[in-house]
């Protein structure tokens, strides 16, 4: 007699925005049990009903899956729950949860943000609210564009926890034919990379938007790289980890495609719009402008020198006019290349 086959591993995605949704179809499509909750009632009904999310994903068939607005039914009974809502609204989200959550499961993140005013990482808010061990806590971050993986371009992506078991159960659970997971304990360096990234992006969108080329992409991307490295690196994060997937990889996706709303809000800024008009042009949540203030201030409190991360804010602020950014940056000091 065969053995039995046993049931898909049931997942709770919380957050039906672009990435959440996205995420949810590629657990579905690696063979998990998935249910998406969301707030908005017309966009998870649609999910269940017709396994299409038009709203975030327009034109995208999904694989079937549960979709609802009452988060007990999306919790009862998952074994890793995946946490997809903006980084400035995680903690009130999850504290309305947190007697819902299964004992034993695996709390995953796809956010990118530092929380603003206590410049916590969004796994440190995760285990705090939930009161979760480390061996129950995941990150996941990569090149991973929401409309280029909703159209199951290949691609891969990095899942990091403090344990490897809970990093290889994650990426077993999300490994399909075309999103490879590699695994990593640096959670640290991981989630930096992400946070980090949107702020550097968010400069490149506005360098394009006046009017500058290649070399100042190239320029932002590489000495982006160092501030988020030098950032990890005082906060104890693996070096390796920055020119790795999480690294270089989302940075270069980030900084340099028209996809990211980081990039795009700064390229609306760079053209001339508002903040308030480039956020509404851009559509959706550019978490680098939130998160931008909360990084300064961690790498401040750790004596950690990021001057792009530093115009961005004073930008954004209205305290450094955007003509003079450029300017500012490039009359520092001048330094060896190595010394960082």
């Amino acid at each position: 007699m065969s053995a039995p086959t046993p049931a898909p591993t049931k997942v709770a995605v919380l957050g039906a925005g672009s990435m959440g949704t996205t995420f949810a179809m590629v657990l579905a499509d690696a063979g998990c049990d998935v249910t998406l909750w969301g707030r908005d009632a017309a966009v998870v009904d649609a999910v269940d009903r017709t396994h299409r999310n038009e709203k975030y994903l327009p034109g995208v068939q999904l694989p079937a899956m549960h979709g609802t607005t009452d988060a007990a039914v999306a919790l009862e009974g998952a074994s890793i729950v995946v946490v997809s809502v903006p980084s400035q609204v995680a903690r009130a989200t999850l504290e309305s949860m947190k007697d819902l959550v299964e004992p034993d499961a695996v709390v995953v993140s796809l956010m990118k943000g530092v929380e603003l005013g206590t410049d916590k990482r969004m796994s440190q808010v995760m285990a705090e609210v939930l009161d979760l061990p480390d061996d129950r806590v995941a990150v996941v971050s990569g090149p991973n564009l929401a409309p280029e993986i909703a159209e199951r371009q290949p691609t891969a992506t990095v899942v990091a926890s403090r344990s490897e078991a809970t990093a290889q159960l994650v990426a077993s659970a999300c490994s399909t034919g075309y999103f490879r997971p590699y695994t990593n304990t640096d959670v640290v360096g991981v989630e930096l990379c992400g946070a980090v990234k949107n702020i550097i992006a968010l400069a490149a969108g506005m360098a394009q938007g006046r009017g500058f080329g290649w070399n100042t992409l190239a320029t932002l991307i590489t000495r982006g790289l160092v501030e988020i490295t030098r950032l990890g690196l005082a906060l104890g994060a693996d070096a390796a980890t920055f020119s790795g997937l999480a690294g270089m990889g989302d940075l270069t996706a980030t900084c340099a495609s028209p996809l990211s709303r980081n990039h795009r809000l700064g390229k609306h800024f760079g053209e001339g719009l508002t903040l308030e008009e480039a956020i509404a042009a851009t559509g959706g949540t550019a978490e680098g402008v939130k998160s931008s203030q909360s990084v300064l201030e961690l790498a401040r409190a750790h004596d950690v020198e990021m001057p792009i991360t530093a115009g961005v804010v004073d930008v954004l602020a209205g305290k450094l006019p955007l003509s003079e950014l450029a300017a500012t940056l490039l009359a520092r000091p001048q330094k060896s290349e190595v010394a960082g």
